[in-house]
């Protein structure tokens, strides 16, 4: 049977004509009030033929008539990571504000898809909110044409109503010139091994701003986000053949506590003879001795701004996020470069 026009948003009518059903069916099944009404191979013919036309009801109307507040879907990677709770926890404050709910879609490995906890969220869903680092875990539940706001992502990004970012790249710039002015001039980056956008954004911004001054190294490591893989990386760069980095540049807290775990094993003392920075400023920043030099990002207020924006969205307003800023907090992991040999093992 025919469905909607092309370039057209499907309609119950034309769920209703793909299924074979009538309109006041289609929003039985759709509003999930059909037990008892109608089978259940009727409510799988209407939910697979909203699948695959893309239908998503009119959920702003049906709230007006039902009084139900909204509900958002906030993606994110697993919320073993304090970062990202934190965002929730921002998120959250804002939509009780609004009256609005919000369901978490953690991906289970950290990184990458998700399983769908609930086959019939899309039903119930006004928008999404998703952080760049879990937007593999898209794809499964944006088949109706959710809004979509993006967090620390891509601005290009077609799919996407808006996005909220950082200014991670005036982060790691940050991080470069406090290196510098002590006096480093060779670096190695312990670089997330994840295809994301912002650690994109973060190689480019260093590699940019130590172009600008010469006489200055620059080699990559790439680890997974896990202290043991920061370890391995950084033991990699420590004992390559050659003069040894006097600084090495990690893009996150978790690396960066792998990176003095990997000093202390080598007999090596940071900052004397290595500095180390994070990126984050998780509560594991200041749980390492000696405390960690990192860039604060501010991870409740992404999630705050990234609910406004998409309430602006939902209720068609005008949603331009400036970049939020980042701040370099100075902490005992850096020092003047050779302060204690650059070429010695010094032990503990």
């Amino acid at each position: 049977m025919r469905g909607p026009r092309t370039g057209a948003r499907a309609t119950s009518r034309d769920v209703a004509r793909v299924a074979g059903v009538s309109q006041a069916t289609v929003s039985l099944v759709m509003g999930e009030k059909w037990r008892g009404r109608v089978s259940e191979r009727t409510a799988e013919a209407v939910r697979s033929a909203a699948r695959s036309l893309g239908y998503r009801p009119n959920l702003a109307a049906r709230n007006l008539r039902l009084g139900r507040a909204r509900t958002a879907l906030l993606v994110v990677p697993a919320l073993t990571n304090e970062f990202f709770a934190r965002v929730y926890t921002g998120a959250a404050r804002v939509a009780a504000e609004h009256g609005v709910g919000v369901l978490l879609y953690p991906s289970p490995e950290g990184v990458g898809p998700a399983r769908d906890p609930f086959a019939s969220a899309r039903a119930t869903l006004d928008g999404i909110i998703a952080s760049s680092m879990a937007a593999d875990a898209l794809a499964a539940i944006r088949e109706g044409g959710l809004p979509l706001v993006m967090l620390d992502s891509d601005p290009r990004r077609a799919e996407t109503a808006a996005t909220v970012n950082f200014d991670v790249a005036d982060g790691m710039r940050q991080v470069t010139e406090h290196l510098l002015a002590l006096g480093h001039r060779r670096f190695t980056h312990l670089a997330a091994d994840v295809d994301s956008w912002t650690f994109h954004v973060r190689a480019r911004a260093l590699a940019d701003a130590l172009r600008e001054v010469p006489g200055t190294e620059l080699r990559t490591e790439p680890a997974a986000l896990a202290v043991a893989d920061g370890l391995r990386a950084a033991e990699r760069a420590l004992t390559r053949p050659g003069a040894r980095p006097t600084a090495l540049i990690c893009d996150d807290d978790i690396l960066a506590a792998g990176a003095c775990k990997a000093a202390r094993r080598l007999g090596l003392r940071v900052p004397d003879n290595v500095s180390v920075t994070g990126f984050d400023d998780l509560s594991l920043a200041t749980a390492v001795e000696p405390e960690l030099t990192t860039v604060r990002l501010p991870a409740e207020a992404v999630g705050e701004a990234g609910m406004r924006t998409l309430m602006a969205v939902l209720d068609g307003r005008a949603t331009t996020a400036p970049a939020l800023p980042v701040e370099l907090v100075v902490r005992g992991s850096t020092t003047e470069a050779g302060r204690a040999g650059s070429s010695g093992t010094p032990g503990l």
